[in-house]
């Protein structure tokens, strides 16, 4: 009888150590999952706060700003409810939620100021890149209107191709500028095939075809000047050369 009350109790010891052990385990994914929600969400507010600060160098519309404004606000409550206790994401929430009632100053310039530097060009670029990840992830969530989305998305593209654009036609006159006639070319032609390339016009794309198509005839030009006159000089040089092979031998 009491060897079997034992063993009863030696099993339902281990069964009770089993199930505080399955909670335990259970609470700690919960925790791990919890961090890794948050860790997500943190990440999610500074890209987004990354793109909102860049609104002085990509003209962002009214709509845009308001779709970076509640992805921040969805982030910061999805973190309050992981860390309901956290006084500081309570007041950070409720600044968001007052932020989205706020009118934003958006910009529906099409205008674009290129910065001359190069790493501050990359960075430029990487920031419209950005832009374009997110609205299609708020699209994907059903946050941006389908409309909006493709209107928005397109002058994203199009200031992508601009900086593209401007910046090899800067290096092409650069090239030019620094007698590199050949490396000009490549660079003009390359911005020639870029927006031959296009499927669509508007106005900067036909001023810039024109251009380009401007540059590459004075090159050419340029460079038909250069080897008549090279050639000149080769002939003159084997004229030379002909006088004085058959001019009369001086006698000494």
């Amino acid at each position: 009888m009491i060897v079997s009350i034992i063993i009863t109790l030696i099993v339902s010891l281990i069964v009770i150590a089993l199930f505080v052990s399955a909670i335990q385990q259970h609470k700690e994914k919960q925790e791990i999952a919890r961090r890794k929600e948050l860790t997500k969400q943190k990440a999610i507010i500074e890209e987004t706060e990354e793109a909102l600060i860049n609104n002085s160098n990509i003209p962002l519309s009214e709509q845009i700003l308001s779709v970076l404004k509640r992805r921040v606000y969805e982030a910061l409550k999805v973190m309050f409810e992981n860390s309901p206790s956290s006084k500081a994401l309570k007041d950070r929430l409720s600044e968001a939620k007052e932020n989205l009632s706020n009118a934003s100053n958006g910009n529906n310039s099409e205008a674009l100021s290129l910065p001359n530097n190069d790493k501050q060009l990359i960075s430029l670029i990487q920031s419209i890149k950005k832009l374009r990840a997110i609205l299609r992830s708020e699209h994907s969530k059903g946050r941006v209107d389908s409309q909006l989305f493709v209107l928005e998305d397109k002058k994203l593209e199009k200031f992508q191709l601009r900086i593209n654009i401007e910046s090899q036609i800067k290096r092409g006159l650069s090239a030019r500028d620094a007698n590199m006639v050949g490396s000009a070319r490549q660079y003009f032609e390359k911005v020639q095939a870029t927006l031959n390339a296009i499927s669509y016009s508007d106005e900067y794309v036909l001023t810039k075809r024109q251009e380009v198509e401007q540059y590459l005839e004075d090159i050419s030009v340029e460079l038909r000047a250069s080897n008549a006159n090279a050639l000149k000089k080769k002939t003159e040089q084997e004229q030379d050369d002909l006088d004085i092979l058959f001019a009369p031998k001086k006698k000494w």
